[in-house]
């Protein structure tokens, strides 16, 4: 056997190896830690503070409204999960208060009130992405006190590009504190991964969710505390089921 076929398959046999160690040593991204357990929330457990939120015959619960804000009494504010099915536009749209026109669907977590709390987003349109931020406005606690003021944006350590979520589809999202790490997942896949810094210091409240723009059918997943657990040290007397207009 002349030399040339055999340097082709040695170099054929690094090449594969070395494609291999690369899927190794490349982040797993499939969610593979032990989910905490949560359970479906019916209508009746949530407070709607913005919107409406409907129940719907089959038990799921549906959003109309061009904006939807709420929470869940009684949550422990760590993780969270919705399973959506996106149904298009509403008929009337509602542009942020930056003036940006987005449709989106997310998670609240830490939901001390309307000032203070962690947005995990899944923005569908203009752009597709897993969107983090904190809204953070110490001694304030109405939305006519702080607006839309003390957001900050927190990069993600890793993450995935998001595709473009069309009308019909559904989909499932996931967000869960462990310690000072958030870790997002969407359809099963680790979509979100980073560290917060402190940035909930201080700031505590139930699960809940937001929707801007957007019609949907869902199911809202939460921990949901039993009524003697003293570890529910946050002050429920500012999440209290009012109307009042969104950010």
């Amino acid at each position: 056997m002349s030399e040339k076929p055999v340097r082709r398959r040695l170099a054929a046999g690094h090449a594969i190896a070395a494609i291999l160690l690369c899927l190794c040593a490349a982040p797993a991204f499939a969610d593979d830690a032990p989910a905490r357990s949560l359970r479906r929330v019916d209508r009746a457990a949530l407070c709607v503070t913005n919107g409406v939120v409907s129940a719907l015959p089959d038990g799921r619960l549906g959003i109309e409204t061009a904006s939807s804000r709420g929470f869940v009494r009684g949550s422990d504010g760590q993780s969270a999960e919705i399973h959506f099915r996106y149904l298009g536009p509403t008929a009337e749209s509602k542009p942020l208060a930056s003036g940006e026109l987005r449709r989106q669907i997310g998670i609240k977590l830490h939901a001390q009130d309307t000032c203070n709390l962690l947005y995990v987003m899944w923005h569908i349109e203009p752009d597709a992405k897993i969107a983090v931020s904190i809204k953070r406005n110490p001694n304030r606690h109405t939305h006519a006190q702080c607006h839309a003021n003390g957001y900050t944006t927190i990069r993600p350590g890793s993450g995935i590009a998001m595709l473009r979520i069309l009308p019909g589809e559904a989909h499932r999202l996931r967000a869960e504190l462990r310690g000072a790490e958030l870790v997002v997942t969407a359809d099963g896949r680790r979509a979100w991964i980073g560290t917060l810094d402190g940035g909930l210091a201080g700031i505590d409240g139930p699960a809940g969710f937001r929707t801007d723009n957007a019609r949907f059918e869902f199911e809202y997943l939460a921990h949901v505390a039993d009524s003697d657990d003293s570890n529910r040290q946050f002050d429920d007397s500012r999440n209290r089921c009012e109307q009042h207009p969104g950010d």
